[in-house]
């Protein structure tokens, strides 16, 4: 590898790690003063059982050897191989795409922590977690990236529309809907608790994501710049478009409003970053605002499930959007990766090959959620908190901690 490009995805990695701190504030600004702790550690656990999962048999499931298109091997657990020496390696430097991929296994199930918050067990998530990515995203990281089924279907997905954000998604909207709706929805208000955690946190995953879509080229080169670029103007985009809706339904732009458009705006172009035009991202992003909007003002509350930060609304809808718009507008001339053109310039194939990769990927979330959930409350006895631990807040009940103490005393 050049030391240019070893820079580049190094650096990729370093903007990547951001990212679940990112979304710890994004998440913990959104819940109950009470319950913000627990939110938070949600996402630092994860950042250290999802790194030593990686290093230990992660990687190696999903990108050594192939097992029926489904799964890797472990020739390369405890990354055992020689990134200077080995010469048989499918990659100019191993040891660096692994750093690379190890951030994008970590905020994945990160990502699911945003439904189920402020009342699921502490060690039932942990468990749920360690089996969520043995089952689920180990096997569509080959699967997408490590030459398995949907990479020989000829489905595309530059930086995780499927690996990450459905597969979050789709497992973020099961795994709410069998813990339960939580005890006061609906009986009394429910508001952010730390405005300004929230716009913070999306701040710091729009930073990351230029190494999120970018790094995802490999290279310090033109693919690179082009996918900094669409993932800049979709984030943009849709924050403008978010904030247009707020204003013709509520009257008022919110700051809430334009952080969760920015996010969902980033989560959008993921899939297409490499493979779109730049002019596409102002429409993929543009749209997916109303989209997402509707799934979560409609659709959640016809449907009565309590997804609590949106995570189905806004990862596995607006994954599902980015992946449909990647075959609708993605270009050979942009990516030779692409084996075909998208339905916009005439050609049909990529874009039912998109639709079948992202059915596949959903009939892998569920499956994989219900059953990584049902092994963990048989080993946890339960995986929802009691009634008087819910009342009491997670960050006590389970953590023996508050963000906020009472001053008094303490200087």
């Amino acid at each position: 590898m050049d030391h240019g490009d070893l820079a580049w995805l190094l650096t990729s990695s370093a903007l990547v790690f951001i990212m679940t701190p990112g979304l710890a504030f994004f998440y913990g600004g959104l819940v109950k003063r009470k319950n913000v702790i627990n939110m938070m550690m949600s996402s630092a656990i994860i950042m250290g059982v999802g790194s030593v999962m990686w290093v230990l048999i992660g990687f190696s499931l999903a990108f050594s050897g192939d097992l029926g298109g489904v799964i890797g091997d472990f020739r390369w657990a405890g990354l055992n191989f020689n990134t200077f020496t080995d010469t048989t390696l499918p990659y100019p430097n191993t040891l660096a795409f692994a750093i690379f991929q190890m951030m994008f296994a970590v905020i994945a199930p990160a990502l699911i922590t945003g439904a189920i918050a402020e009342r699921m067990k502490f060690a039932s998530l942990v468990l749920f977690m360690v089996l969520w990515s043995l089952i689920v995203y180990y096997p569509l990281a080959h699967m997408v990236w490590g030459g398995g089924y949907l990479f020989r279907i000829g489905s595309i997905d530059f930086a995780g529309g499927n690996v990450v954000h459905i597969s979050s998604g789709v497992s973020a909207l099961v795994l709410s809907i069998l813990l339960g709706k939580r005890k006061n929805l609906g009986k009394a208000p429910y508001h952010p608790h730390n405005i300004p955690f929230v716009f913070l946190g999306a701040s710091l995953l729009w930073f990351g994501w230029f190494g999120f879509n970018g790094g995802s080229a490999l290279a310090a080169n033109e693919l690179a710049a082009h996918a900094f670029m669409t993932t800049n103007t979709a984030a943009a985009s849709a924050l403008l478009s978010w904030v247009l809706v707020e204003v013709i339904k509520n009257g008022k732009p919110t700051l809430v409003g334009a952080s969760t458009g920015m996010v969902i705006g980033l989560v959008a172009i993921t899939p297409g970053a490499g493979f779109v035009p730049v002019w596409a991202a102002i429409i993929i992003g543009g749209l997916v605002s109303p989209i997402c909007y509707f799934f979560i003002d409609y659709v959640k509350s016809r449907f009565g499930y309590d997804d609590a930060l949106d995570v189905f609304g806004c990862h596995g809808i607006g994954g599902i959007w980015g992946g449909i718009a990647t075959g609708i507008f993605g270009k050979t001339s942009i990516n030779p990766a692409a084996a075909w053109n998208g339905l916009a310039f005439g050609e049909a194939t990529l874009f039912l090959r998109q639709l079948a990769a992202i059915g596949i990927t959903i009939v892998i979330a569920v499956i994989g959620t219900l059953i990584a959930a049902r092994i963990t409350s048989l080993v946890t006895k339960g995986i929802k908190v009691s009634k008087k631990e819910e009342a009491l807040g997670l960050d006590i009940s389970e953590h023996g901690e508050t963000a906020y103490p009472a001053f008094n005393g303490m200087d």
